[in-house]
């Protein structure tokens, strides 16, 4: 029997299941059943959620104590023709816990705006100056002359005055008032400026002199309390 050869045996493990795919299959199919059946168990024990759009529950309406009848039989007064309804909170049009009687509050009136009339003031034409200045030459000599400015107070009252004067170069010698007390003289470049010692009486004059040296007899400017001189 040398000769024979034995058949070969089937092979177990891992080629047996290659070699039988239906067996995989199968257990896929079991392990999913499982899986399903625990689902579905999980998903009965838990409890349904409320619904959102549901009303919530009405709470209960407090009761009225029932007020016990009069030992003298005298029915519970109530106003004529109208019978006494139970109060209800947020219900009933009557105020529960506030006094019955009290002072009455009225409210205050809030404020309007203020209106304030403007007025326009009222222009006062302008009248003659108080005091003005007369200007002239009372002598011309070589190398200077001697000038002098009139000043005049035509208001009603005494009144003192400064006179200002300008020339193109040359220099003072010197500045007075004839007849009357002396002022105060301050020169500054290219003039000089005179304010009077004594008021001008109303009506009257005070005549102020100067001696200038190599200056032109007509002057850049003259002013009496910032009133232009006139003669020149």
């Amino acid at each position: 029997m040398s000769g024979m050869r034995r058949a070969p045996r089937p092979s177990h493990g891992p080629v047996a299941i290659a070699s039988s795919p239906w067996v995989v299959v199968l257990a896929g199919v079991v392990v999913m059943v499982v899986l399903l059946i625990v689902a579905l168990g999980a998903y009965r024990g838990r409890s349904p959620a409320p619904d959102a759009g549901s009303p919530p529950p009405a709470l209960p309406l407090p009761q009225v104590p029932q007020v016990p009848p009069d030992p003298s039989g005298d029915p519970t007064p109530t106003s004529a023709g109208s019978s006494a309804a139970p109060l209800v909170p947020g219900l009933s049009p009557r105020a529960s816990g506030l006094p019955s009687s009290g002072p009455a509050v009225s409210p205050t009136p809030m404020a309007g705006p203020t209106v304030t009339a403007t007025r326009t003031p009222t222009r006062v034409p302008a009248g003659p100056p108080a005091v003005t200045g007369r200007y002239r030459v009372v002598q011309s000599f070589d190398g200077g002359f001697i000038g002098e400015v009139l000043v005049v107070n035509a208001s009603g009252g005494p009144r003192g005055w400064t006179v200002r004067l300008e020339f193109s170069g040359g220099r003072l010698v010197t500045a007075w008032v004839e007849g009357a007390p002396q002022g105060t003289l301050r020169q500054f470049d290219g003039g000089f400026t005179y304010a009077s010692g004594v008021d001008v009486p109303p009506g009257g004059s005070a005549p102020l002199r100067f001696h200038l040296e190599r200056a032109s007899t007509t002057p850049r400017g003259c002013t009496v309390d910032g009133v232009r001189c006139s003669g020149f």
